[in-house]
């Protein structure tokens, strides 16, 4: 075989290579997961949408589950950055903690975890916050929404303070969510994308913003 020959053999596999895309996982619960969506109108998919418009080279793996924990979540993930390897994660859990009454203390525990494994494992973090009504009492309604900061400080994790940011706080709020008011309708998931987008963008380009 000349060398010609050869190097042709080897660019052929390092080229098939060069052009395997880089992975973005999502780990989320039924915000995530298109609970009461059609395939394809939620973040996630609007976001894969966006990523392939720009060539960004990024295939996304959702891996949300409706219902999930960050106890299910740090219970998973080891798993999934084994079989994905992603070079960006995106953490969105913690609302289900707050519906079942979980301690602050125990979110902030399991996703510290789940940050740090991430870190471990090669991939930049962005954690997406959560915050819960009124209803749920002063002191648990702060102590919740710092619980996000507070990991991303600790960490050194990109953060989105509130994930619905423009659809919870909006004063036609109701007409945006679904019959169970918890979930959002198809429509709010474009602005959810912005909300999560501008932190999202720097991890893309290897950039990991600090909190």
């Amino acid at each position: 075989m000349g060398l010609w020959t050869l190097g042709a053999c080897l660019m052929g596999p390092m080229a098939a290579m060069a052009a395997q895309p880089a992975t973005l996982l999502v780990v989320g619960d039924s915000l995530s997961a298109e609970y009461g969506l059609a395939t394809g109108t939620g973040w996630v998919a609007l976001l894969q949408g966006r990523l392939d418009k720009d060539k960004a080279g990024f295939q996304v793996v959702n891996a949300s589950i409706s219902g999930e924990t960050t106890s299910g979540g740090q219970t998973r993930l080891p798993a999934l950055l084994r079989t994905h390897q992603p070079r960006v994660v995106v953490i969105e859990l913690g609302a289900n903690d707050a519906l079942r009454g979980l301690p602050v203390a125990s979110t902030v525990n399991n996703l510290t975890s789940m940050v740090k494994a991430s870190q471990a494992a090669g991939a930049m973090v962005l954690l997406v916050g959560m915050q819960v009504p009124p209803n749920y009492g002063k002191r648990y309604t702060t102590e919740f929404a710092q619980a996000f900061e507070t990991v991303s400080h600790s960490t050194g994790a990109s953060l989105v303070p509130f994930m619905l940011k423009g659809v919870a706080d909006r004063p036609d709020a109701r007409d945006w969510f679904q019959a169970d008011g918890i979930h959002p309708q198809a429509k709010a998931h474009p602005l959810i994308l912005e909300v999560i987008w501008p932190s999202l963008k720097p991890l893309l380009l290897g950039r990991q913003t600090r909190p």
